[in-house]
């Protein structure tokens, strides 16, 4: 019978090449605990404490201090404790050659020799691994998507945290923020720059909120804006994506990007996803002692 979800611990082995790193990442990503190359000493200690409050997925080879097989096997036999699960990551051999042929990196086992020699020694030394694996998978023919698709299959469980969110404001003054997935410009709409009274506040305060509101554009906007994404994040979930960010723009990122990012991340986190908020151009402010000064036009 399979540990429960949140006491699942995986041992993730398998030749150099054949995807182990990678599937160390897409189960982090899954919201597992990971840790690679534990030495092998060390690994009783953790199979005999508590149980575990989330999925941990730990990755061994032939790197790792003190391995040897036999010791392996004899830490899958675990009548006390927490009991692991054997993840072997498999390849061909003619795959193992071309993925090492075309990153020219040298074999872990063979670092003076061709990448072949040391592919077949190390062949020999986990030799019996594989036949006693709960899981076997071979990544000759996967994709790095392919491999993350067999993986949530495989190994999710209800306490991954999923798709996580960032929803940003920013100034387009300041340059487009980088690594945003999708950027939204916000500068049509109208600006509370332009009102004295609400110049020196920003977009978290309520009468510039009720300001921008009242701008007919405002409504079909964020409709729109609230559509496409209940439309696009559950597709980028499926697809195995752990994080996307969102960001939205405006002259000053002081005004109206800031009530849009605060109203879209708490729409999106009433629909049941984590939401992250940041505010580029307010943290600066607030970090720089400029705050409220300046000649923004948010």
């Amino acid at each position: 019978m399979p540990e429960p979800e949140e006491n699942r611990l995986l041992l993730i082995t398998g030749p150099a090449g054949a995807g182990r790193t990678t599937a160390i990442r897409i189960l982090e990503d899954m919201g597992y605990e990971a840790i690679d190359n534990l030495p092998l000493g060390l690994l009783p200690r953790l199979l005999s404490g508590g149980p575990l409050t989330r999925p941990l997925a730990i990755g061994i080879d032939t790197r790792t201090r003190g391995f040897a097989v036999q010791a392996l096997l004899g830490l899958l036999d675990n009548p006390a404790g927490q009991k692991p699960e054997l993840v072997f990551m498999d390849c061909s051999e003619e795959t193992l050659l071309r993925r090492f042929s075309e990153t020219r990196r040298r074999h872990p086992v063979a670092p003076d020799e061709s990448p072949i020699v040391g592919i077949r020694r190390e062949k020999d030394i986990l030799a019996g691994l594989s036949e006693v694996a709960d899981y076997l998978i071979d990544t000759s023919d996967l994709s790095p998507h392919d491999l993350k698709a067999e993986m949530r299959q495989l190994f999710h469980t209800e306490t991954a945290e999923g798709l996580v969110l960032s929803v940003q404001s920013f100034s387009y003054k300041r340059g487009t923020p980088r690594g945003v997935d999708m950027i939204i410009d916000c500068r049509f709409l109208r600006n509370p720059h332009w009102e004295p009274v609400l110049r020196e506040a920003n977009g978290t305060d309520p009468a510039v909120a009720a300001y921008i509101r009242e701008d007919p554009l405002f409504a079909p906007f964020f409709d729109q804006l609230c559509n496409m994404c209940r439309l696009l994040l559950p597709a980028y979930r499926k697809e195995g994506k752990s994080y996307f960010s969102v960001g939205l723009g405006c002259s000053g990122g002081k005004h109206r990007s800031v009530f849009v990012t605060e109203h879209l991340a708490n729409l999106l986190a009433e629909d049941g996803w984590q939401v992250s908020i940041r505010h580029r151009e307010l943290e600066r402010r607030a970090s720089d002692g400029t705050k409220g000064k300046g000649t923004v036009t948010g």
